[in-house]
């Protein structure tokens, strides 16, 4: 690349032979290679270069060091800031981090259970969410789900809202509190909506980890259905085992329930499950499991309880 008028060698000899010709060579020179991205960017643009740094040349030789300065900040100053300005976009959102992450899943399922009991009617479900985490360990996020109407009387549809804080108390032991809503916009006439309280402690060793937890929803509207009981406590143990070498992962589930929602005359029930889950590369997944509850039901009434597979296929972002 040409720069500058580089085939008058005996001026330049001459000019840098004084204190003000050589200061002003170095000022020239830390303006063209700081404005050099911003004059290539413009290049096609007339041949804007050269008469740019024509202009530079000129006034170094007639007004010295002050000049040069003058006419390369007044040329090229758009076009030094237009390049420089990525860099300070990036300095500025390093320095604004905020440390938060945010996160969506989205899933089609076979059938909702919901700590065994089905909720969409042996139909499928969509289901999907959105989270937001601090590197504090507290979060919040919102879950949804389609449901039957007409066999579950929820509506059609389930909106969770939940919030709380996780983090590990060691390499091999974690903690997770929280709230959780769940609420159901276009439940028929009645209050349906109920929230719970949640704890649970996470264990790995090795290829198996195992999460067990508490939710307890206290006495509300929401769970008075006219059976004595108004408050749920539900206990649970999961447990996950990966086959070395694989990308599958064999999974069970044990879960208790004391309270109103059940489907037993004496109000509690266990629920279990068994199955398996496979990562299918990226950010999706694919799993199956055989799920069952207890329940007790009349001949001819719907059974939300009974043993099923459900085959879900998950992704999250």
């Amino acid at each position: 690349m040409q720069v500058g008028r580089s085939n008058n060698t005996n001026k330049e000899v001459v000019m840098l032979t004084s204190i003000r010709g050589l200061t002003a060579a170095i000022l020239s020179a830390g303006a063209l290679v700081t404005a050099a991205p911003a004059f290539a960017e413009t290049a096609d643009n007339d041949g804007a270069i050269s008469e740019e740094l024509i202009a530079a040349s000129a006034a170094l030789d007639n007004n010295g060091a002050q000049g040069a300065e003058l006419v390369l900040s007044t040329q090229t100053a758009s076009n030094v800031d237009r390049a420089i300005q990525p860099i300070v976009d990036t300095a500025s959102a390093m320095a604004g981090e905020s440390g938060l992450t945010f996160s969506a899943n989205i899933a089609l399922a076979s059938e909702y259970r919901f700590r065994g009991v089905d909720l969409s009617g042996g139909e499928l479900a969509v289901q999907g969410g959105f989270d937001v985490s601090h590197s504090s360990g507290f979060y919040v996020g919102t879950w949804a789900s389609n449901l039957d109407e007409d066999t579950v009387g929820y509506g059609s549809l389930e909106l969770d809202l939940y919030g709380g804080w996780s983090g590990s108390v060691s390499d091999a032991v974690s903690v997770d509190v929280g709230f959780i809503a769940y609420t159901y916009p276009d439940a028929p006439a009645g209050d349906f909506d109920y929230y719970e309280v949640y704890g649970s402690l996470g264990f790995s060793l090795g290829p198996a980890s195992a999460t067990t937890g508490i939710a307890y929803a206290p006495g509300q509207d929401g769970l008075d259905f006219g059976g004595g009981t108004d408050d749920n406590l539900y206990l649970y143990t999961d447990l996950s085992v990966a086959v070395p070498g694989t990308p599958v992962s064999i999974d069970g589930h044990l879960g208790y329930t004391d309270g109103s929602l059940t489907f037993t005359n004496d109000s509690k029930a266990f629920d279990w499950s068994l199955g398996a889950s496979v990562g299918l590369g990226g950010n999706f997944s694919a799993s199956v499991a055989y799920v069952e509850a207890e329940g007790s039901f009349l001949p001819g009434q719907y059974d939300f309880t009974d043993a099923t597979v459900v085959a879900t296929l998950s992704a999250s972002f």
